[in-house]
């Protein structure tokens, strides 16, 4: 009996490092314990550029980063929607350390 508890721990173990070593060669271990600063880090940076302060969300699925949401509170007319287009997309692949499948960029209109 003894010797199936530790066989099986010694699975669980190996099992446990293979996954770890998987997570962290695609970089996804760091995108999930980082996630909230890299959000932090892009709303910061893009109220830093456009003055105006957005809320920023990830999705990450199957070890694929496959998109960043980024939401103005109001419609910015700042610079040409291209130009804003080009400044969230780099900012948020150098924050996040790689560039997500998509970035979805919003404007929350009220009344």
């Amino acid at each position: 009996m003894a010797i199936m508890i530790h066989s099986s721990r010694t699975r669980k173990a190996i099992a446990i490092a293979v996954l770890a070593a998987a997570l962290a060669g695609c970089g996804a271990a760091d995108l999930i314990s980082n996630g909230l600063s890299y959000t932090r880090a892009v709303e910061t940076d893009l109220e830093r550029a456009t003055g105006v302060k957005p809320e920023v969300g990830f999705n990450w699925h199957n070890g694929s980063f496959q998109s960043v949401t980024v939401t103005f509170p109001r419609v910015y007319a700042g610079k040409p929607l291209g130009e804003l287009a080009d400044t969230v997309r780099e900012v948020a692949a150098r924050e996040f350390k790689q560039a997500p499948d998509k970035i979805v960029l919003a404007f929350s209109l009220t009344k």
